[in-house]
């Protein structure tokens, strides 16, 4: 990893399930020993704002994908670690140039 990433988590408002999402997010990237701002943002909004990856909810997947352009992750359980670290590793696996 050359650059700190820039992660965003989207829900609805981009206030709370985002922000439990954003605390699930910050520690599986530390895990992994990345460097990575990650932040909030709303199903509206959010796509629009440039960042390495997005994670939000299957429920959202689809309105997010049509405006992102970086890839989206859905997560299922947002309160689920292990799911979340699992994502977070297939992403960093397959992008480790960035």
């Amino acid at each position: 990893m050359l650059k700190k990433l820039q992660i965003q988590a989207i829900c609805g408002f981009g206030v709370g399930t985002s922000t439990l999402l954003m605390m699930k997010l910050t520690t599986a990237f530390k895990e992994y020993g990345v460097d990575a701002h990650i932040f909030t943002g709303d199903v509206i909004v959010g796509p629009t704002v440039p960042c390495d990856v997005i994670f939000t909810s299957k429920e959202l997947a689809g309105n997010v994908q049509r405006k992102a352009k970086c890839p989206v992750i859905v997560i299922t359980n947002f309160v689920n670690q292990a799911e979340i670290k699992d994502k977070v590793k297939g992403f960093l696996d397959s992008n480790k140039e960035v």
